[in-house]
């Protein structure tokens, strides 16, 4: 017995030291003069557990340790951390001087090499050129917000007198949207096969890029091909016949004039995923918190009710929401901004340095990561008055929206190209969903806000009518 004490204390010092020596090791590896301070963790993984755990404590701690710029090793990368508002305006706006989109290596191989957050420059341009034209205020008003009404009112119009999950079904809302205004005529046919790889392809994009059984990375890879499958197929039969269609799909495809962006079918595809992609986040997560905190607080609930009340006695029941009735829709563009600062539902973004280059003071090597880290000015009280209150009339004040620090949506040449077509959807959710129903809450599930704001055991509402 006392021998197997023995070995089992000299395993655990043995264990101990090399554990040391690798963190040792890895910290002198990234020990170049002029860095950041800060540190890197393990070899290979750095910090990337205590950041997906810890989240906003993790950069709160380190901030106290290190200052507003700091470095540190997360997702497979060296990354150089800003929480400094002006050194964060200043890299938005500066993206042609030594920095181009440095998101994850997960993110860039499930998501595919052509999505328009992995291309730079004129490349950027073109893809971001044919996808400003997919959802331009003309193709919205036109051709995806009565895609979008029809859509809302028949995915909402059985909830009556249910026990519901929220969030799973603003999940399935988000992305069956999205699919209805890429490709009207087969997104039905389409959607049970394509939705299961979907929300697996989501979760695989912020992961290790560690190619292992069992990993989100692994079936995030795996569910891209599946879905490569689905589109190729679903392109080759748009070629095969012709029928005329308009939709996102149509005009991609599309090699008449009127289209000045002539991709690649590989170029679509990534387009189409990016599409689904960057959609489904926000839309969704904003919708479910929207219910969240409008069921919170009743007095903001009657007053975004009494704004659609008022547009639907204009209307018939058949009648569909249009363009022109999204404007006056002033308090509720107002509840979706506040629910987004509020809920935080994008952290921040990531840029990558193509030249060694010194920002407040340090150097960062090239091939880095910066992390743009957002989230704090979202909690300044200079900016936001009592800024844990959820308080959508402080966004009647339009100024507040043209404020440099207003970077909900993104900021400088990257800011969120579907931003007024997420809107669209979301007012539209709202609109039949609050004009037809009351609900409360059951359960009282925990909500994670980091690295996404999701309820770990969904969000149950019990449905009524209103």
């Amino acid at each position: 017995m006392a021998l197997f004490m023995v070995v089992l204390v000299l395993l655990f010092i043995l264990a101990l030291s090399i554990c040391t020596a690798l963190l040792r090791w890895n910290e002198l590896k990234f020990s170049k003069k002029g860095l950041p301070p800060g540190t890197m963790g393990w070899p290979i993984f750095g910090e990337t557990t205590e950041f997906l755990k810890q989240g906003p404590n993790f950069m709160k701690n380190q901030r106290a340790r290190y200052g507003s710029f700091f470095k540190s090793h997360i997702l497979g990368c060296p990354t150089a951390v800003s929480m400094d508002p002006e050194l964060n305006r200043y890299i938005l706006m500066n993206e042609a001087k030594g920095l181009v989109p440095g998101y994850p290596q997960s993110m860039l191989d499930i998501l595919g090499k052509c999505n328009i957050a992995a291309v730079h420059g004129s490349t950027h341009k073109q893809m971001r050129g044919a996808l400003l034209a997919l959802i331009s205020p003309t193709m919205i008003k036109q051709q995806l917000l009565p895609k979008i009404d029809e859509f809302m009112r028949n995915f909402v119009s059985d909830w009556d007198n249910k026990i519901i999950d929220i969030q799973e079904k603003t999940k399935q809302m988000a992305f069956l949207s999205s699919l209805k205004q890429i490709a009207s005529v087969e997104s039905t046919s389409i959607a049970q096969e394509f939705m299961p790889e979907f929300f697996k392809l989501v979760l695989g994009t912020l992961s290790l890029p560690i190619d292992l059984p069992g990993t989100n990375y692994r079936r995030g890879l795996k569910a891209r091909k599946i879905i490569l499958t689905i589109l190729k197929q679903l392109i080759e039969k748009r070629r095969g016949n012709q029928e005329s269609h308009k939709d996102m799909l149509a005009y991609l495809m599309s090699k008449d004039d009127n289209n000045r962006y002539k991709l690649s079918d590989d170029e679509i595809i990534d387009q189409i995923i990016t599409i689904l992609y960057s959609g489904y986040e926000t839309v969704s997560t904003t919708s479910m918190m929207a219910v969240k905190y409008l069921h919170d607080h009743p007095s903001i609930l009657e007053e975004l009710r009494k704004e659609h009340m008022a547009l639907r006695e204009k209307k018939r029941p058949e009648d569909p929401i249009e363009w022109n009735d999204l404007k006056p829709m002033k308090f509720t563009r107002a509840v979706i901004f506040e629910t987004s600062r509020l809920a935080t539902i994008v952290n921040g973004v990531l840029r990558k340095t193509t030249e060694e280059m010194e920002l407040n003071g340090f150097v960062v090597p090239k091939g880095w990561r910066i992390y743009v880290y957002t989230r704090e000015i979202n909690y300044d009280p200079f900016i936001y008055p009592d800024p844990l209150a959820f308080n959508p009339w402080r966004w009647m004040d339009k100024s507040l929206e043209s404020q440099s620090s207003f970077l909900i949506f993104g900021g400088g040449t990257r800011q969120c190209p579907g931003k007024e077509l997420g809107i669209a959807e979301i007012s539209t959710f709202l609109h039949y969903f609050i004009t037809r129903y009351r609900w409360e809450e059951i359960g009282g599930e925990k909500l994670m806000k980091f690295p996404r704001v999701e309820a770990p055991n969904g969000l149950n509402i019990r449905v009524s009518s209103y």
